[in-house]
């Protein structure tokens, strides 16, 4: 792709990520009252598996295959799996909205992490931007966890807990993703971290779990685990990879940012959430100061000579 050159595709790719990953936290807190989150985190990611399982055999038999994809994964996946736990668990504690809030602080992390792997990107130091977008970004993510209603509770400080280190570990997948897999296909890349991910969530839910409780779920909540397994993992992941590799980490984060206040939308009528207004102020403050930050790293790219 051209610089400057619009892409259709990574457009696509964006909204699409952003539409599948908007009524995932809707399908995990749902099934949150049926099954524990160690058998619901198998369940889902076994469906993403499945889905994608055929193409990487096709793909194996026809010789498109780059074997090197099997060493390449196993860090992302590790990522992955301890990530899927946090982001899973965190919707045991908190509502869907608050959860997603909390993990956009996960912008911080992939600027830090980019700024100490990648040398080029090492003159952020310099830039006003930058710190002004990081300091906001603390800013809001300290704003709305203070101004939480019950945020002395006991279940919503473990919940904010893991929505901080979620927001952590999905810094350390992203990084991670684009690092391994940029000269690999996307589905490719995804269908092998999917195997390695569901190996991993089968021993942790046969330690923590209670699989055999899956069996009474019915047919509807069974439908809300494949439903969400296809659209928010296998197609969700893809879709962010897809645009990662075409554009780059920055706009695809920056489109991610609206994802909060369209899980807020949806989980007000679900679930009934609220979040006060100081609250959601402190949210606008939190997202500005994340797109901040990586606006500055990309107006650093641009203006790196090739």
């Amino acid at each position: 792709m051209n610089k400057g050159k619009f892409d259709i595709t990574a457009t696509f790719a964006c909204l699409g990520t952003l539409f599948f990953w908007a009524f995932g936290p809707i399908f995990i807190k749902y099934l949150a009252d049926y099954v524990d989150l160690w058998t619901q985190n198998l369940l889902r990611y076994s469906v993403a598996c499945l889905f994608w399982l055929p193409f990487l055999l096709f793909a194996i038999k026809r010789k498109r295959f780059d074997t090197k994809i099997w060493r390449k994964a196993l860090l992302p996946a590790v990522a992955n799996i301890v990530m899927q736990c946090f982001w899973a668990g965190g919707f045991y504690y908190l509502g869907p909205a608050f959860m997603v809030m909390l993990t956009k602080s996960s912008i911080i992390w992939v600027v830090a992490f980019s700024f100490i792997l990648f040398a080029d990107e090492r003159a952020l130091i310099r830039s006003k931007h930058f710190w002004l977008g990081l300091a906001l970004s603390a800013i809001g993510v300290v704003g709305v966890m203070y101004y939480k209603e019950d945020f002395a509770a006991t279940k919503t400080l473990i919940g904010i807990i893991i929505a901080l280190a979620c927001a952590f570990t999905w810094a350390i997948y992203t990084i991670s993703v684009k690092i391994a897999f940029k000269d690999n296909a996307s589905h490719h890349s995804f269908s092998v971290i999917s195997i390695y991910t569901v190996a991993g969530l089968f021993v942790l839910a046969l330690l923590f779990g209670k699989v055999q409780e899956c069996v009474t779920m019915g047919a509807w909540r069974w439908a809300c685990v494949v439903i969400s397994g296809v659209t928010a993992i296998s197609l969700g992941h893809v879709l962010y990879y897809v645009a990662i590799k075409r554009i780059g980490a920055t706009i695809p984060a920056l489109v991610i940012l609206s994802q909060p206040f369209i899980v807020f939308a949806i989980s007000r009528i679900v679930f009934g959430e609220s979040l006060n207004t100081i609250q959601l102020l402190f949210g606008v403050v939190l997202l500005i100061g994340s797109a901040l930050a990586l606006w500055a790293q990309q107006h650093l790219r641009r203006n790196v000579p090739e």
